[in-house]
This record gives C-alpha cells, structure tokens and sequence, in this order.
C-alpha cells in the first residue's frame, strides 16, 4: 500500500510540475512544501534545467537539501557546492547539432557555465557539455530524428514536453541522481515520493516508493505512476504532499 510508505524525501520535477505556466511556485504548493520540511521531510529540486535557472526557486523555497539539475547530469549539496557532473563528449554535441541543422529544428544546449539557445559558441570545444535539446514543428521530423540518436547508442532520451527532445549522457537520468542523493542520506528509494509530468521524469516515478504524475502529465508518464494527483495549475504538488507526507 503506497499509503503506508515512510516518505523521508520528497523529489520534485519544477516545469510542468511545480511551476504553473507562469513560471511561479503558487502559495499552497509554498504552503506544502515548508509544511513537509517542519516534519523533518526533506525536498529537493529534480529539474532538467540548469543550476543557475533554478538556484533561486530552491532559496525562495528556503530547501535545505541536494539540487538535481539538468536531468541528472549534475548534483548539488545544501551549500550549492557541486558534488557530480557527468558531460556529454564533444563530438556528441556537435553532431547533434548538425543533426539540428540539416533537419531544420530549434535546439538548445547547456554547458557547465552557460544555455546556449538558437546559437552555439565559435568554439564548442572549449565547454563542458551536459545537455542538448532539439524542438520540433513536425512529428516526421521528431520521429526520424529520434531514430537517429537511438541508432547511435549512446545517449540517454527523454523528453521535457511532447515537442522536444533531451539528450543526456547514457545512464544519466533523474532515478540515478536521486539514489546517490538517498546513499548520502542513509535511506533508499522506498523513502522517495517522486513528482513530475514528462518523460525525464518516468525513471524516478518508477523507482520511487509513491511515484505521482501530474494531471497535465503525458499519458505515458501518467501510465507510469503509482498515482494521479491535481495538474500544475491547480497545487498538484501539493495535493500529493497533503494525502501521502502530511496524511490530510
């Protein structure tokens, strides 16, 4: 019974998640979540987003644990000192960007110091690269690209939004980082609960003890999960806490 679960850590995804489509953490979910934290529950950022597009929701949040940034690809303790990172080689990037090129697609990719949107640096040699991210007008394209980058073997591939995909290094996924943040802390993945609404999410609603889908989810993500709660607009995330970490 999910109910019956000891939930020690809470693991929250932030787009589609935590954020309402403004962008803002609303009142109740801010409400929940310090209501969470006074029971002694910690609750950590699980985002694929660069550390410096989401330090700042962490501090208003007032969160006192790890940060998992950029799908995985980095952890950070409660000091914001980074304590992994795991890059994507050079010549991964560069042909996923000629990919980008040739199919005519938007993209985006994060370096260990920068995002880099619609335009990469003279010299991509020079970074540390972490993520890339193609977006689509079209399915055809999506599908025959997609193909591609799982021909190559290499890559780990999810999503953040039915229209997009995200490239991580093999292995590096969202679960991962939250099981060497659970070894820190001298609990497992049964102690997790797991939040989130995209395919970058699924390995940790997987693996988690309570993995919860949003109401906006994808229907696969949703398929996955151990339970449905409310969508980001409506305090979904706090819905989740109130019924399984504060037993409301």
């Amino acid at each position: 019974m999910i109910k019956n679960k000891i939930i020690k850590l809470i693991a929250c995804d932030m787009d589609g998640t935590l954020l309402n489509e403004s962008g803002n953490i609303s009142e109740g979910n801010r409400s929940a979540i310090k209501a969470a934290e006074a029971t002694g529950v910690k609750v950590i950022l699980s985002t694929g987003r660069a550390y410096m597009t989401c330090s700042e929701y962490a501090e208003s949040l007032e969160l006192s644990s790890y940060l998992i940034t950029v799908n995985g690809s980095e952890i950070y303790d409660d000091k914001g000192l980074l304590i992994e990172r795991n890059p994507v080689r050079t010549e991964l990037i560069q042909w996923m960007h000629d990919l980008s090129t040739k199919h005519k697609t938007r993209f985006w990719a994060v370096s260990a110091d920068n995002v880099w949107r619609g335009k990469m640096p003279v010299d991509i040699t020079q970074h540390e690269w972490l993520k890339f991210g193609f977006d689509f007008d079209e399915d055809t394209i999506k599908e025959e690209v997609y193909q591609l980058l799982m021909e190559n073997g290499t890559l780990e591939i999810s999503n953040s939004s039915p229209t997009n995909l995200e490239i991580n290094a093999l292995g590096i996924n969202k679960a991962k980082a939250i099981e060497k943040v659970c070894s820190r802390m001298g609990i497992t993945m049964e102690n997790v609960m797991a939040l989130g609404d995209s395919l970058n999410d699924i390995a940790m609603i997987k693996e988690a003890g309570i993995g919860v889908a949003m109401g906006n989810a994808q229907e696969i993500v949703r398929e996955a999960a151990d339970y449905v709660t409310n969508t980001n607009e409506d305090d979904g995330v706090a819905r989740a806490i109130e019924k399984f970490v504060l037993n409301n």
